[in-house]
């Protein structure tokens, strides 16, 4: 063992294999690292534990958010350099270095036009989606956040098949490709969004030849659609992916990285790194260990909507030579809902802002504005049950009208997925049914008086257009994914009409937060501040350069991306 508690540096002969760079992981951050090091002279190979590629962010909605786009004038929008670095200073709080913020201010914007100009992959900005905290200094009412355009699955080839699949609950229906925009219209119920969903089944189904190879939709859209341009444009540079290939052991001379040690078929194969490791393996969200040591309580794995293969090894990997932690009290928090099966959670990203449904704890009590940023309601959650005692569960309560018109979590609408078509295991453990709001406490074991006036204030809100508790549908962001056909606030409506419903809310997560400190290069770094020479960090691998924030959609791949491109240079010398 090295010093520094890595394995020693081996001679030339003891070395399976020889690149410039080893990248570890293959979501999208991983993946433009890799190509951006082939582009810049150097041999990659990308090492990926699973037998899918794509991680976490296939399963994603896809999107970066980039302030200062190339897009944002054509769209008709406005941005600074000084706006957005003092929109990003408000929402992180101070807990990230302004080295950091600054990085990835002046290289975002960079990553996104080189990956549009050298890769398969486009971006649309959208000129709608507002940041997620439009009351805070510096943040914009739209086109921060770019929308993968959709890719087509046939030029992927027979790569195609080890794709990971998109999450059901990003298409329509659970099998039609859909991009954030069109998820947008068909939510908002805008003017044309059902001969929208009509095309894109005709066009699904009308894809006879692809129907007869897989269910899949040909038309890859959000991350599915990312992954698979970038992993086309991998291939057009010969760049290797192994799967089914474990980061084991980062090797040292005692002071540089200088390979890595992987597990691939049982054995042990040992990968050199002339210029150095890059750790895009994801976080550790599915190692119930760690979230026991670091999260808040109660934790589970069983919450989070992530790859099982998210167990955090890059992390400790790192942590083994030496290399500093940082924010492992925090994850991308979102609102999870059970499924049975092999599908087992799915997030409530946007189903809260529509009207018509209210979230309370066991006291019947309502505790967040439900159309807030997803991992902004965990954070009430965890906030609520300290204070109370009475969440984690939550609960979220709608009535016929609401079940009849929107998707929530696994539900479709019911105008297209009545009850009884519903698989009949999902009674009373996905969705809870009663004719009255005093049944429906009863049977998921909260407070009845306090859910009945709970629903009595929201039905009063509803009438006015005014939360006025928590202020729901009152900003850019909570509207944006309202009825547009509900007065006079899109995101209220009664909630009156039985039969009413309840789904359990857990704690959940896209994602940890917390992982190895790195500096504005990217670089790891050990616990006396110093980088660990040839040792590279990106996406939830790293500590995350969004702090405790969200700032807006795409703020966790957009780093990723941003910080791969990064290190790809520096590695490289340029």
């Amino acid at each position: 063992m090295s010093e520094t508690g890595g394995t020693s540096a081996r001679s030339d002969s003891q070395w399976d294999h020889r690149f410039d760079v080893v990248v570890v992981g293959s979501g999208a951050g991983a993946m433009v690292a890799a190509i951006c090091a082939h582009d810049l002279g150097q041999s990659v190979v990308v090492i990926e534990k699973a037998n899918v590629y794509g991680g976490t962010t296939a399963i994603s909605g896809g999107a970066v958010w980039v302030p200062c786009n190339h897009q944002i004038e054509a769209q008709g929008g406005t941005d600074s350099y000084d706006d957005a670095m003092t929109y990003l200073k408000a929402a992180t709080r101070g807990m990230v270095s302004e080295a950091r913020l600054r990085a990835y201010l002046e290289h975002a914007p960079q990553m996104v036009r080189y990956i549009e100009e050298k890769t398969r992959m486009r971006y649309r900005a959208m000129p709608g989606y507002s940041d997620y905290y439009p009351e805070l200094p510096g943040a914009k009412p739209g086109c921060r956040t770019m929308d993968p355009l959709p890719f087509d699955a046939a030029l992927l080839g027979q790569e195609f098949d080890s794709l990971r699949a998109p999450s059901p609950g990003t298409l329509i229906a659970g099998r039609v490709g859909m991009t954030a925009g069109e998820a947008h219209s068909i939510l908002a119920k805008e003017r044309g969004w059902m001969l929208l969903v009509v095309r894109r089944f005709a066009k699904y189904w009308l894809d006879v030849r692809w129907r007869r190879r897989t269910r899949r939709d040909r038309r890859l859209t959000l991350g599915n659609a990312l992954v698979g341009a970038l992993r086309r444009s991998m291939m057009d540079r010969n760049i290797p992916l192994w799967q089914n290939t474990a980061l084991d052991t980062i090797v040292t001379d005692g002071r540089h990285v200088t390979g890595v040690i992987a597990i691939q078929g049982g054995a042990q194969i040992r990968i050199a790194a002339n210029r150095g490791v890059i750790l895009g393996a994801g976080g550790f969200e599915h190692n119930q260990q760690m979230r026991d040591q670091y999260l808040p309580k109660p934790t589970s794995a069983e919450w989070t909507t992530t790859p099982e293969s998210n167990t955090g090894d890059a992390i400790r990997a790192g942590q083994q030579i030496g290399a500093q932690l940082a924010l492992m009290d925090m994850a991308w928090w979102a609102p999870t809902v059970f499924v049975p099966g092999k599908e087992k959670r799915r997030a409530l990203f946007v189903e809260r802002a529509l009207p018509g449904c209210v979230m309370v704890n066991k006291l019947g009590r309502r505790f967040v504005d439900e159309a807030a940023p997803y991992s902004d309601i965990v954070t009430a959650m965890y906030a609520d049950n300290q204070a109370s005692g009475a969440n984690l569960p939550a609960w979220l309560i709608f009535d016929a009208d609401f079940r009849r018109k929107y998707p929530c979590g696994p539900l479709l609408p019911g105008m297209v997925q009545s009850d009884s078509s519903l698989p009949k295991d999902w009674a009373d453990k996905v969705y809870f049914k009663a004719e009255s709001l005093d049944a429906l406490a009863k049977r998921i074991g909260i407070d009845e008086t306090g859910l009945a006036e709970t629903v009595s204030l929201m039905n009063s809100y509803a009438a006015t257009g005014i939360d006025r508790d928590f202020a729901k549908g009152a900003n850019t962001f909570d509207r944006y994914y309202g009825d547009s056909n509900v007065k006079p606030n899109p995101c209220l409506a009664p909630i009156a009409k039985p039969p009413f419903y309840a789904l359990r809310i857990d704690a959940g997560d896209i994602g940890t937060k917390g992982g190895l400190l790195t500096d504005e290069h990217a670089r790891v770094l050990r616990d006396d501040g110093q980088p660990i020479p040839g040792l590279y960090a990106i996406g939830n691998t790293s500590a995350a350069v969004m702090g405790p924030s969200y700032p807006g959609a795409g703020s966790t791949i957009g780093p990723a991306m941003t910080f791969g491109f990064v290190a790809a240079h520096h590695l490289a010398g340029v």
